[in-house]
Protein backbone atom coordinates (compact mmCIF):
# COMPACT_ATOMS: atom_id res chain seq x y z
CA UNK A 1 0.00 0.00 0.00
CA UNK A 2 1.70 3.23 -0.99
CA UNK A 3 1.24 6.51 0.68
CA UNK A 4 -1.15 7.69 -2.13
CA UNK A 5 -3.74 4.98 -1.97
CA UNK A 6 -7.71 6.20 -1.45
CA UNK A 7 -9.52 5.80 1.10
CA UNK A 8 -11.73 3.00 1.09
CA UNK A 9 -15.57 3.92 0.38
CA UNK A 10 -17.95 3.08 2.79
CA UNK A 11 -19.93 3.94 5.84
CA UNK A 12 -16.97 5.94 7.86
CA UNK A 13 -19.82 7.91 9.86
CA UNK A 14 -21.77 4.49 11.11
CA UNK A 15 -18.16 3.52 11.73
CA UNK A 16 -17.47 6.12 14.10
CA UNK A 17 -20.59 5.90 15.35
CA UNK A 18 -20.53 1.57 16.11
CA UNK A 19 -17.21 1.89 17.86
CA UNK A 20 -18.22 4.98 19.78
CA UNK A 21 -21.65 2.99 20.80
CA UNK A 22 -19.22 -0.10 21.59
CA UNK A 23 -17.30 1.84 24.04
CA UNK A 24 -21.07 2.25 26.38
CA UNK A 25 -20.68 5.73 24.28
CA UNK A 26 -17.76 6.87 26.35
CA UNK A 27 -16.58 10.45 25.33
CA UNK A 28 -12.65 10.18 23.43
CA UNK A 29 -13.68 6.45 22.40
CA UNK A 30 -14.11 7.59 18.96
CA UNK A 31 -14.48 10.59 16.62
CA UNK A 32 -15.95 12.61 13.56
CA UNK A 33 -13.25 13.57 11.15
CA UNK A 34 -14.97 15.91 8.90
CA UNK A 35 -12.98 16.31 5.77
CA UNK A 36 -13.46 19.88 3.49
CA UNK A 37 -12.74 19.98 -0.18
CA UNK A 38 -10.53 22.69 0.51
CA UNK A 39 -8.41 20.50 3.02
CA UNK A 40 -9.59 21.69 6.06
CA UNK A 41 -10.30 18.85 9.13
CA UNK A 42 -12.67 18.98 11.89
CA UNK A 43 -12.80 16.67 14.55
CA UNK A 44 -15.74 16.50 17.09
CA UNK A 45 -16.24 13.22 19.25
CA UNK A 46 -18.93 10.94 18.59
CA UNK A 47 -20.03 10.90 21.81
CA UNK A 48 -22.12 13.72 21.45
CA UNK A 49 -24.61 11.64 18.85
CA UNK A 50 -26.16 10.26 21.98
CA UNK A 51 -26.08 12.69 24.34
CA UNK A 52 -29.50 12.95 26.68
CA UNK A 53 -31.75 15.58 27.28
CA UNK A 54 -29.52 17.45 29.21
CA UNK A 55 -26.91 18.01 26.33
CA UNK A 56 -29.68 19.14 24.36
CA UNK A 57 -29.59 23.20 22.75
CA UNK A 58 -32.12 25.27 23.87
CA UNK A 59 -33.05 25.60 20.12
CA UNK A 60 -33.87 21.97 20.17
CA UNK A 61 -35.52 21.66 23.47
CA UNK A 62 -37.41 24.49 22.90
CA UNK A 63 -38.32 22.98 19.12
CA UNK A 64 -38.96 19.33 20.45
CA UNK A 65 -42.00 20.84 22.59
CA UNK A 66 -43.96 21.02 19.25
CA UNK A 67 -43.89 17.41 18.33
CA UNK A 68 -47.09 16.17 17.32
CA UNK A 69 -48.44 12.86 15.50
CA UNK A 70 -46.37 10.74 14.40
CA UNK A 71 -42.81 11.79 13.89
CA UNK A 72 -39.69 11.46 11.02
CA UNK A 73 -36.50 11.90 12.58
CA UNK A 74 -34.55 13.02 9.12
CA UNK A 75 -30.77 12.34 10.03
CA UNK A 76 -31.97 10.44 12.82
CA UNK A 77 -27.83 9.21 13.66
CA UNK A 78 -27.68 7.26 16.61
CA UNK A 79 -31.00 7.78 17.50
CA UNK A 80 -29.80 10.98 19.75
CA UNK A 81 -33.86 12.69 19.04
CA UNK A 82 -36.08 9.25 18.04
CA UNK A 83 -35.32 7.35 21.20
CA UNK A 84 -36.04 9.43 23.93
CA UNK A 85 -38.88 10.37 21.87
CA UNK A 86 -39.85 6.94 21.87
CA UNK A 87 -39.75 6.53 25.38
CA UNK A 88 -42.58 9.40 25.90
CA UNK A 89 -44.56 7.14 23.84
CA UNK A 90 -44.41 9.20 20.51
CA UNK A 91 -44.60 7.47 17.20
CA UNK A 92 -41.51 8.18 15.48
CA UNK A 93 -39.73 6.59 13.03
CA UNK A 94 -35.53 7.52 12.22
CA UNK A 95 -34.14 7.79 8.87
CA UNK A 96 -30.56 7.70 7.88
CA UNK A 97 -28.07 7.24 4.81
CA UNK A 98 -26.05 5.21 7.08
CA UNK A 99 -26.93 1.99 7.95
CA UNK A 100 -25.05 1.49 10.76
CA UNK A 101 -26.69 4.32 12.55
CA UNK A 102 -29.68 2.55 11.32
CA UNK A 103 -28.87 -0.39 13.12
CA UNK A 104 -28.07 1.74 16.30
CA UNK A 105 -30.70 3.45 16.66
CA UNK A 106 -32.90 -0.04 16.10
CA UNK A 107 -30.67 -1.29 19.10
CA UNK A 108 -31.24 1.32 20.88
CA UNK A 109 -35.34 1.08 21.06
CA UNK A 110 -36.57 2.88 18.02
CA UNK A 111 -37.97 2.33 14.90
CA UNK A 112 -35.21 3.36 12.09
CA UNK A 113 -34.67 2.89 8.27
CA UNK A 114 -32.10 3.23 6.07
CA UNK A 115 -32.91 5.89 3.02
CA UNK A 116 -32.46 10.13 2.65
CA UNK A 117 -34.69 12.60 2.70
CA UNK A 118 -34.10 13.18 -1.01
CA UNK A 119 -35.99 9.72 -1.98
CA UNK A 120 -37.55 8.48 0.86
CA UNK A 121 -37.83 4.80 1.23
CA UNK A 122 -41.46 3.98 -0.41
CA UNK A 123 -44.15 2.36 2.13
CA UNK A 124 -42.92 4.73 5.00
CA UNK A 125 -46.52 6.51 5.68
CA UNK A 126 -47.08 10.07 6.40
CA UNK A 127 -46.36 12.02 9.65
CA UNK A 128 -47.33 15.03 11.04
CA UNK A 129 -44.16 16.15 11.95
CA UNK A 130 -40.71 16.31 10.39
CA UNK A 131 -37.42 16.60 12.22
CA UNK A 132 -34.09 18.00 10.94
CA UNK A 133 -32.82 18.72 14.07
CA UNK A 134 -28.94 18.65 15.40
CA UNK A 135 -28.15 21.16 12.20
CA UNK A 136 -29.62 18.75 9.69
CA UNK A 137 -31.17 21.60 7.58
CA UNK A 138 -27.90 21.44 6.41
CA UNK A 139 -28.94 17.83 4.91
CA UNK A 140 -31.05 20.43 2.14
CA UNK A 141 -27.34 20.15 0.63
CA UNK A 142 -27.57 23.29 -2.05
CA UNK A 143 -30.66 24.89 -3.62
CA UNK A 144 -31.92 23.31 -6.01
CA UNK A 145 -31.36 19.83 -3.83
CA UNK A 146 -33.46 21.88 -1.11
CA UNK A 147 -36.54 22.37 -3.18
CA UNK A 148 -36.37 18.70 -4.12
CA UNK A 149 -35.79 17.37 -0.32
CA UNK A 150 -38.87 19.91 1.21
CA UNK A 151 -41.16 18.97 -2.00
CA UNK A 152 -40.30 15.78 -0.77
CA UNK A 153 -41.32 16.06 2.22
CA UNK A 154 -44.21 17.48 1.84
CA UNK A 155 -44.84 14.70 -0.36
CA UNK A 156 -45.00 12.00 3.07
CA UNK A 157 -46.32 14.47 5.40
CA UNK A 158 -49.54 14.48 6.28
CA UNK A 159 -52.11 18.09 5.47
CA UNK A 160 -51.40 20.43 8.53
CA UNK A 161 -47.94 19.13 9.12
CA UNK A 162 -45.43 20.75 10.33
CA UNK A 163 -41.44 20.38 9.57
CA UNK A 164 -38.74 21.40 12.88
CA UNK A 165 -35.41 22.09 11.95
CA UNK A 166 -32.32 23.67 13.00
CA UNK A 167 -29.61 25.07 10.96
CA UNK A 168 -26.70 27.58 11.18
CA UNK A 169 -25.62 31.04 9.77
CA UNK A 170 -22.07 30.26 8.08
CA UNK A 171 -21.87 34.17 8.25
CA UNK A 172 -21.36 34.29 11.87
CA UNK A 173 -17.63 33.90 12.00
CA UNK A 174 -14.48 35.65 11.46
CA UNK A 175 -12.20 32.21 11.14
CA UNK A 176 -9.74 32.93 7.98
CA UNK A 177 -10.11 29.26 6.58
CA UNK A 178 -13.82 29.53 6.88
CA UNK A 179 -14.08 33.21 5.19
CA UNK A 180 -11.72 32.15 2.12
CA UNK A 181 -13.88 29.49 2.03
CA UNK A 182 -17.10 31.35 1.14
CA UNK A 183 -14.78 33.31 -0.78
CA UNK A 184 -13.43 30.25 -2.69
CA UNK A 185 -17.34 29.09 -3.15
CA UNK A 186 -18.45 32.55 -4.67
CA UNK A 187 -15.72 32.68 -6.85
CA UNK A 188 -16.88 29.30 -8.34
CA UNK A 189 -20.66 30.43 -8.38
CA UNK A 190 -21.83 28.57 -5.53
CA UNK A 191 -23.76 29.60 -2.60
CA UNK A 192 -20.99 30.67 0.37
CA UNK A 193 -22.28 28.74 2.68
CA UNK A 194 -22.47 25.47 0.56
CA UNK A 195 -20.00 22.58 1.51
CA UNK A 196 -18.17 19.83 0.01
CA UNK A 197 -17.22 17.19 2.46
CA UNK A 198 -16.56 13.82 3.83
CA UNK A 199 -16.40 12.17 6.79
CA UNK A 200 -13.49 10.09 7.51
CA UNK A 201 -12.37 7.32 10.11
CA UNK A 202 -9.47 5.23 10.15
CA UNK A 203 -9.26 3.69 6.04
CA UNK A 204 -12.84 4.88 5.52
CA UNK A 205 -14.74 7.52 4.37
CA UNK A 206 -17.61 8.49 3.06
CA UNK A 207 -18.60 9.72 -1.09
CA UNK A 208 -18.11 13.60 -1.46
CA UNK A 209 -21.41 15.16 -0.23
CA UNK A 210 -22.98 18.73 -0.49
CA UNK A 211 -23.98 20.13 2.92
CA UNK A 212 -25.81 23.95 2.96
CA UNK A 213 -25.16 26.41 5.44
CA UNK A 214 -27.47 29.24 4.90
CA UNK A 215 -28.52 32.55 6.42
CA UNK A 216 -32.24 32.43 8.13
CA UNK A 217 -33.42 34.51 5.32
CA UNK A 218 -31.50 32.41 2.53
CA UNK A 219 -32.90 29.47 3.91
CA UNK A 220 -36.97 31.40 3.88
CA UNK A 221 -36.35 32.16 0.25
CA UNK A 222 -35.95 28.83 -0.60
CA UNK A 223 -39.17 27.44 0.85
CA UNK A 224 -41.04 29.98 -1.38
CA UNK A 225 -40.84 27.22 -4.12
CA UNK A 226 -42.01 24.53 -2.07
CA UNK A 227 -45.32 23.23 -0.70
CA UNK A 228 -43.95 24.56 3.10
CA UNK A 229 -44.68 28.03 4.28
CA UNK A 230 -42.79 30.00 7.01
CA UNK A 231 -44.57 29.82 10.60
CA UNK A 232 -41.55 30.89 12.78
CA UNK A 233 -38.14 31.37 13.09
CA UNK A 234 -36.01 32.16 16.75
CA UNK A 235 -32.32 32.62 16.05
CA UNK A 236 -29.76 32.21 18.95
CA UNK A 237 -26.00 33.36 17.89
CA UNK A 238 -25.26 31.66 14.76
CA UNK A 239 -27.87 28.90 14.78
CA UNK A 240 -31.51 28.81 13.96
CA UNK A 241 -34.69 27.06 14.48
CA UNK A 242 -37.57 27.47 12.03
CA UNK A 243 -41.10 25.83 11.90
CA UNK A 244 -42.72 25.27 8.80
CA UNK A 245 -46.29 24.52 7.98
CA UNK A 246 -48.09 22.28 5.46
CA UNK A 247 -51.16 23.80 4.49
CA UNK A 248 -54.51 22.04 5.17
CA UNK A 249 -56.52 21.42 1.71
CA UNK A 250 -59.19 23.83 1.56
CA UNK A 251 -62.23 22.48 2.04
CA UNK A 252 -64.98 21.65 -1.45
CA UNK A 253 -67.86 23.91 -1.43
CA UNK A 254 -71.10 22.37 -0.12
CA UNK A 255 -72.98 22.81 -3.06
CA UNK A 256 -77.20 22.70 -1.87
CA UNK A 257 -78.92 19.27 -3.27
CA UNK A 258 -81.87 19.78 -5.69
CA UNK A 259 -85.03 20.90 -4.07
CA UNK A 260 -87.61 18.86 -3.60
CA UNK A 261 -90.87 19.23 -3.12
Amino acid sequence: MSETDPPVIGDAFGAALARCWASGARPGAAFEIVERDDGYIGVTDMARYFGGRDSWPDLERAALTDVRGRILDVGCGAGRHAVPLRQDGHEVVGLDSSPLAVAITLERGAPAVSGTAQAVPAGIGRFDTILMLGGNLGLLADPETAVVTLTELARITAPGGQLLGTGMDPYRTEDPAHLAYHDRNRARGRPAGQLRMRVRHGRLATPWFDYLLAAADELTDLITSTPWTLNSIEEHGAGYALKLDLAAPTPAAVRPGPETS
